[in-house]
């Protein structure tokens, strides 16, 4: 089906990229008219609107949508496609136009940042189908939240929980974030069971990926792809604070996950046990969803987009 005969449903984040989408929507409005798409369009006026969006856009029978934002914004429209039951998650098809501060999803597809670029992506017609996480907080009764990119608890959610005040930074917010909270941060303590194994340690942090990058270009997994139905996991357990400083740079090229501290696994599951609750943040991809402990599931190649 060619991306010009059906109807599109853009949903636009002003805040996202440090209030750039705001201002490059103009630009962009103009560019969707002029390559012809047929669509209708919103802001987002609070956090986790998108999803509320997305619910009314395929109440209203819209099976393509184009998300204006970073990952945060994206994030939550997947989040709108798989917490809906009118259609199969699987035939919403999504377009990014990627205006975040990070745009670490993107990173691991390709999708171009530049805005003629990513609208020619959508143009192209190109769709894949990649796995999807769902995430289910214990000891609370709150909803499934679902994430593309990367969950975790431990450092990574606290450098999460920070780096909102920074974003005017940009992808240097990350850093910055991790190295504000690397003085603050305590190891923890946590049971997780992958499988018949289980590990109990102390640890920094515990993720479970689907995509390459994330905090601004980090590479915390060892060997992800989105399209084997399973996590790419990482536990890295006592690190101290010299020994974070020392491994920065490896965060980024992905050299970290050979510490002799960090265990690599590939797994459909894994169940995460923590004593601290109120203070371990869960972010996914890079949104504070809850704390404490989680069971994290894959659902394979459910969610469709423009590559």
């Amino acid at each position: 089906m060619s991306s010009l005969s059906v109807k599109w449903f853009v949903i636009i984040n002003p805040t996202s990229g440090n209030g750039k989408s705001k201002k490059k929507w103009p630009k962009i409005k103009e560019l969707l008219e002029l390559n012809g798409f047929d669509f209708e369009f919103a802001f987002t006026e609070y956090s986790k609107h998108s999803i509320l969006l997305v619910h009314r856009a395929i109440e209203n029978n819209f099976t393509h949508i184009i998300c204006v934002g970073g990952d945060g914004t994206l994030h939550n429209i997947v989040n709108g496609i798989m917490s809906q039951n009118k259609m199969p998650a699987k035939s919403i098809h999504v377009g990014m136009i990627p205006i975040g501060t990070g745009n670490d999803w993107v990173k691991t597809h390709q999708i171009p940042t530049a805005i003629n670029s990513a609208i020619d992506t959508i143009l192209k017609g190109d769709v894949s189908c990649q796995d999807i996480g769902k995430i289910e907080l214990l000891n609370q009764t709150s909803k499934p939240v679902y994430f593309n990119n990367l969950a975790g608890v431990g450092f990574d959610g606290y450098v999460a929980n920070k780096v909102h005040k920074y974003k005017y930074l940009g992808a240097f917010s990350y850093l910055f974030g991790a190295l504000i909270g690397l003085f603050s941060f305590k190891n923890f303590s946590a049971i997780v069971s992958v499988g018949p194994n289980k590990y109990a340690n102390k640890n920094l942090m515990i993720l479970v990926g689907l995509c390459k990058y994330s905090g601004g270009g980090m590479r915390l997994t060892k060997d992800p792809n989105p399209f084997d139905g399973f996590f790419d996991i990482s536990i890295a357990h006592h690190l101290n604070k010299v020994e974070i400083i020392k491994n920065l740079g490896r965060l980024f090229n992905g050299k970290i996950v050979f510490n002799k501290k960090v265990t690599t696994l590939k797994a459909s599951a894994i169940d995460v046990e923590v004593n601290e609750n109120d203070s371990l943040f869960i972010q996914a991809d890079g949104e504070i969803i809850g704390s404490g402990g989680f069971k994290a599931t894959i659902i394979p190649r459910v969610f469709s987009f423009y590559s």
